[in-house]
């Protein structure tokens, strides 16, 4: 891209209000009349407001006609100098949405063997060429686009343009810029270029999962593709690579089952899988190299040829990963997309920022960009084109790769609107689809009533939110490494873990609650982000028994499991997962993030547990219960002496085996002795040693002992 230079500069900041900047170099940066010159148009503009500025003197001035935005305009000054009218400000009106929202659901590429049309939105720009090439071909094809209606620009090619590479170059304010189509769904090495593909040519088996009847019943694993198969002892055999992940019938070295064979057996309804779309940080000629989590969005609608087994075939990491989900499938599991529609990885860089400059991004009132993310940028999901974007991208997942839900990755960014709408378009397709997502409360520039963050829940039915309360009640604060949650033994988190634990909706009174529905928490206590609770647990109390460690991890899992909500686990959180202390591991080393199968062999013993609390969940309802006044109704809380938490499920005969079921929680280290709410003959289903949906020994009378950092399970 070639800078223009200016030496005076004009901006269209509203449909007819146009800014002047004259530098105090030029002509002291006065001028007592402006003109507005294009093809049909010399009228002279209104001086409404003259500024300051401290290296120029800006001129607020009044257009009579409204200028045609992709038309190329002049402003003259009274000394014969003159400047192009760049888009300012203009592009960020409603106005300007309302001017050229397209609702088409044919942007991008449309393929047959006959014929290849390309659309593009791109309402700013004056000129667009499609830069078209065969692969190694030194001599592109540039081809004039054109402009239809509402910012759209067209070509069709009547020729067969299978596997042909392009991008688009745009003109905006008189500088061409090189982008690759926001709507690509097929990339060339390292997303270079959009290809051109036959989409017939990638079709897989289609294997439904089970469906949900209500999102409680989802209980979710988080894996990292990579993650899953790079460790020596994972047995598979294309390691690190969406093939490797699909491998089932892998073992480690004492026989015992790893990877998707593995997750299936723990019982997990749903893997949600890591960003899997193509993102920055890794080569994919060289991805042996280095290591990212994938929270690097570059190109949306396409996976990332990192773990593809051929990153230099376009078609070969979306047959792949299409694969890789039927194979999910075919476990019985359902796919979350950890989706990242919040920023990109560099905002200049990015085919958005190209394409329409000012348009996809949020600014500050200085003009300059927010930065609520973090990273540098925040997606201004609340106008028309990014709303429609993210629906559209959502959409195009769920129909060609037919996943099982989104997580939604500091969803606070987005509005309320947007997330309406994608839940929406979801729904067309299938109502038991997964929406969750991160309700950060960040500092974006979106009025409060407008995010789509954890304060207004009430306004965001059916996407369930991570919960942070539950979190921080149950292990401690994410932030404070040395401080300690109710299940570390911290009786300061009682009422919150009472609370918690009962689906975040308020017993006693709503206003103690944070959710309108249980199906709208999450509950969680370790993801990827932060620290494993094994490296919280070690660096907080580094002189602790690790059998004590290893009894407050367990408890602290099972409190996930038999919570009301959605239980979700970090993969590896069954059985001690650690990355060696380090907090934000998004690019270390395999060796810090992999999946170690060895220590899942050394904890066999806790594994067994943890599935025979998934199993006591799926196999009871009243650990499901869907709406927040079955909760208050079904759900009791007896009166116990801290530290201890014990509550009674009822009522409950219609949905299962029991007609009640007991849980006792002592986060102390030293027994406590408990008495029962009635004289009888209980079945223990889980105790400090062991857990099953089935009875494994029986108690009589109104008094159970619980062992120190515990909890115990009774039905009859």
């Amino acid at each position: 891209m070639i800078a223009i230079e200016r030496e005076f500069n004009a901006y269209l900041d509203q449909v007819n209000v146009i800014t002047v900047l004259l530098p105090y170099s030029y002509f002291e940066g006065t001028s007592n009349e402006f003109r507005l010159k294009g093809e049909g148009v010399d009228l002279p503009l209104a001086i409404q407001e003259k500024v300051l500025l401290e290296d120029a003197v800006k001129y607020i001035c009044l257009s009579n006609i409204r200028p045609e935005i992709g038309k190329t305009y002049v402003i003259l000054d009274e000394h014969g100098g003159q400047t192009d009218l760049q888009i300012g400000a203009v592009i960020r009106t409603e106005e300007f949405d309302s001017l050229f929202f397209y609702g088409g659901d044919d942007l991008g590429v449309s393929y047959t063997p006959e014929k290849t049309i390309f659309k593009l939105w791109a309402p700013t720009a004056t000129k667009i060429k499609l830069r078209l090439f065969m692969e190694d071909d030194q001599n592109p094809e540039l081809i004039d686009m054109t402009r239809i209606d509402k910012g759209v620009w067209s070509l069709e090619l009547a020729r067969n343009l299978g596997l042909y590479r392009y991008s688009f170059l745009v003109c905006i304010n008189l500088e061409w810029r090189e982008a690759v189509d926001p709507y690509a769904t097929a990339l060339s090495v390292n997303g270079e270029y959009g290809v051109v593909i036959d989409p017939a040519k990638t079709k897989a088996a289609e294997i439904d999962a089970p469906k949900l009847k209500q999102p409680v019943d989802a209980i979710i694993y988080e894996a990292h593709i990579r993650d899953l198969t790079m460790h020596p002892n994972s047995g598979a055999v294309r390691k690190g690579t969406y093939l490797g992940a699909a491998e089932t019938g892998t073992k480690s070295a004492i026989g015992m089952e790893t990877g998707l064979s593995y997750i299936k057996s723990l019982g997990v309804t749903h893997l949600e899988l890591l960003p899997v779309n193509d993102f920055e940080g890794v080569n994919e000629l060289d991805r042996a190299r280095d290591y990212n989590w994938g929270y690097n969005p570059v190109h949306y609608n396409a996976p990332d040829g990192s773990y593809a087994s051929d990153p230099g075939d376009p078609y070969t990491r979306i047959i792949e990963l299409k694969q890789l989900i039927s194979a999910i499938h075919s476990q019985g599991m359902g796919v979350i997309m950890d989706v990242v529609y919040n920023h990109v990885y560099i905002r200049e860089d990015s085919p958005f920022e190209k394409i329409v400059p000012g348009y996809f991004f949020r600014h500050d009132a200085h003009g300059l960009p927010s930065n609520g993310t973090g990273v540098g940028n925040d997606i201004a999901s609340e106008r028309l084109m990014a709303r429609k974007y993210i629906v559209d991208s959502v959409m195009y997942w769920l129909n060609e790769y037919h996943v099982d839900g989104f997580r939604f990755d500091l969803m606070g960014i987005l509005d309320i609107d947007t997330m309406t709408a994608v839940r929406e378009a979801v729904n067309s397709v299938s109502p038991d689809i997964l929406i969750i997502g991160e309700g950060w409360d960040l500092n974006t520039p979106l009025p409060p009533d407008r995010k789509a963050n954890i304060s207004n829940q009430a306004k965001l039915q059916g996407i369930g939110q991570f919960n942070d309360w539950f979190r921080d009640s149950i292990k401690g604060s994410t932030f404070n490494i040395y401080d300690k949650g109710y299940a570390l033994g911290n009786d300061r988190y009682l009422e919150a873990a009472k609370q918690v634990m009962a689906g975040s909706i308020g017993i006693g009174k709503r206003k103690h609650g944070l959710f309108l529905q249980p199906g709208q928490s999450v509950n969680y206590i370790e993801s990827h982000d932060n620290h494993t609770l094994w490296d919280k647990l070690n660096i907080s109390d580094p002189d602790q028994d690790e059998a004590i460690l290893k009894k407050q991890h367990r408890l602290a899992t099972s409190m996930v499991l038999l919570a009301q909500g959605i239980p979700f686990l970090h993969s590896g959180q069954e059985f001690f997962r650690s990355k060696k202390g380090i907090g934000n591991s998004y690019r270390s080393p395999d060796e810090i993030n992999w999946l170690d199968w060895d220590l899942r062999d050394a904890n066999v013993d806790n594994v067994q547990y943890i599935k025979g609390i998934i199993d006591i969940r799926k196999s009871n309802e009243a650990f499901r219960l869907p709406d927040s006044e079955k909760i208050r109704r079904q759900m009791e809380f007896f009166s116990l002496p801290a530290p201890l938490i014990g509550f009674s499920l009822k009522e409950i005969k219609q949905s299962g085996h029991w007609g009640k079921i007991l849980v006792f929680i002592n986060p102390s280290m030293d027994q406590q002795l408990v008495e029962l709410t009635e004289d009888a003959r209980w079945s223990v289903l889980a105790d400090h040693e062991k857990a099953s949906a089935q009875p494994f020994r029986h108690i009589e009378g109104n008094k159970v002992l619980l062992e120190p950092c515990s909890l115990f399970v009774l039905a009859k």
